[in-house]
């Protein structure tokens, strides 16, 4: 059987993750190359380095902005960002020597991350289809990375319940990939669409709106404490 497959799909993955690096690196260059002349904090703000970092960590882990906006929002919101992160351990099992304890818990409680994941994909995409503000600010490029996301996700589901595939081999490859030891690639059409799709969306994350999460940590107006006055004071002192 003919290499090429196992050769594309590392190289693919690769670049992918170039792409992915030295694209959100850009993006970051780029905010804190902005001019901010002022100090201009969203009050009420921390007054202190850790408060402002415990604030970052509170919207980062619970959104509370988002919930005093809209509550229904913020239910979709979470229920997404929580079910992805879950699935994303989850397979942590294709790198471990050994399926740690907690790795292996969770897989066993895969449906339920899968189900919020997908439950929370679908009300944040009907939220930018009902609503009507929303869909005045949305792209066709936003509803294409909203539909690369639950092709992932379902084709993922579609392995796990319906077609599954040779785990151990799957290691394997992923194995082989960090260790830039290329192993051969199970030949699995599911696997594969999975494959190609979580690298198109690794490559292109850092060039639309998915990248929020790092704009969260460099906001100037959240970012800062609410110190102007203290400062001015040393100043002039």
């Amino acid at each position: 059987m003919s290499a090429w497959p196992d050769a594309v799909a590392v190289v693919a993955l690769y670049g992918a993750v170039a792409a992915f690096v030295l694209g959100l690196g850009w993006r970051c260059v780029l905010w804190l190359r902005t001019p901010s002349r002022r100090r201009i904090a969203l009050t009420p703000a921390p007054r202190g380095a850790a408060g402002v970092l415990g604030s970052l960590l509170l919207e980062t882990l619970l959104f509370p902005t988002l919930w005093r906006a809209s509550p229904w929002t913020w239910l979709f919101g979470w229920l997404f960002h929580v079910g992805l992160l879950l699935v994303l351990l989850q397979h942590l099992r294709y790198v471990s020597v050994d399926w740690w304890t907690w790795v292996a818990w969770l897989a066993a409680y895969g449906h339920l991350a899968s189900a919020a994941l997908l439950i929370g994909l679908a009300g944040l995409w009907a939220r930018r289809v009902l609503i009507a503000r929303m869909r005045w600010i949305t792209r066709p490029a936003d509803h294409a990375m909203l539909a690369l996301i639950a092709a992932i996700a379902l084709s993922g589901v579609a392995m796990k319940y319906a077609l599954p595939v040779d785990v151990v081999a799957v290691k394997s490859f992923v194995r082989g990939v960090l260790t830039l030891q290329p192993q051969p690639m199970p030949r699995h059409g599911v696997l594969l669409a999975h494959l190609a799709l979580g690298t198109a969306l690794i490559a292109l994350f850092p060039f639309g709106k998915l990248v929020h999460g790092a704009g969260l940590w460099l906001n100037p107006t959240r970012a800062q404490a609410d110190d102007a006055r203290e400062r001015g004071a040393r100043h002039r002192g």
